[in-house]
């Protein structure tokens, strides 16, 4: 049995994450961050969205086997409703979900080393009900969460993570952003994920890649990739402030930018 020895068990944990970083090294990347009306998240893919409305005021986004991301999204899903019922809408919060929720569950399931774990990474992001303000979880696949206010990247990899979040972070200095200056960030920084590694390792110790070096990766990328686009939106009315920009919308954005 694995538990017969510790080190058994911790070979075990590590041969599992390795497994798991494999598994997500292809996945496409999800960038979250905050514009004047709330939330905006994007990615490019060629097949499942990657992006939905668990709440009213809060969304989800993940990169992995679609099968566990289902599963997942259907547990915070259920979880937020049967909250809003019991209790509030009020009480309904990303953090709840987070922490008490989806983070204990795919922890779990990474540890015990006898059944599969989940092949995913999420993010969650939410406009607050009573504060207005934006809030943003990161959660990797051995359950550990990060949260920020300032919006995420979430990657594949470690290493690509945090190349695209030096560069998010540079980009979104100036507030607050419009739509269109949100996804030009949002685009640019998911494309940094497709710069060599070598280039990347040059420009470590100077200045984030250029919009000229990242917009022809775009636009190559656009030829078999389509854009994903989520909102929450916090001049929608009623409660439900999520929302999918129309294609009017997402075409006037790159309108003689990319396109």
């Amino acid at each position: 049995m694995v538990y017969d020895e510790p080190y058994r068990w911790v070979e075990a944990v590590r041969n599992r994450r390795d497994y798991l970083e494999e598994q997500l090294s292809a996945g496409s990347p999800i960038v979250a961050l905050p514009f004047q009306n709330g939330v905006l998240m994007a990615t490019l893919g060629a097949g499942t969205p990657k992006l939905y409305e668990v709440y009213d005021q809060i969304a989800f986004g993940g990169i992995g086997h679609p099968a566990d991301l289902e599963k997942l999204r259907n547990v915070v899903l259920d979880s937020a409703h049967i909250e809003g019922f019991n209790r509030s809408p009020v009480d309904v919060t990303v953090r709840r979900l987070m922490k008490f929720i989806l983070a204990p569950m795919v922890k779990q399931a990474f540890e015990e080393v006898l059944h599969a774990p989940y092949i995913a990474k999420i993010v969650l992001a939410e406009i607050g009900i009573l504060s207005g303000q934006p809030l943003f979880f990161h959660l990797n696949y051995d359950g550990v969460f990060e949260e920020d206010e300032r919006g995420v990247v979430l990657a594949p990899t470690a290493l690509m993570g945090e190349r695209m979040n030096g560069f998010l972070r540079a980009a979104g200095e100036t507030h607050p952003l419009s739509f269109k200056e949100a996804l030009q960030i949002a685009l640019r920084t998911w494309a940094v994920s497709q710069l060599p590694t070598d280039l990347e390792a040059e420009k470590q110790a100077g200045a984030p890649p250029t919009p000229e070096e990242l917009d022809p990766i775009l636009k190559r990328s656009l030829e078999s990739h389509t854009i994903e686009v989520a909102l929450l939106d916090r001049t929608q009315p009623g409660s439900s402030k999520y929302r999918i920009p129309s294609q009017e919308e997402i075409e006037k954005a790159l309108k003689g930018w990319l396109k």
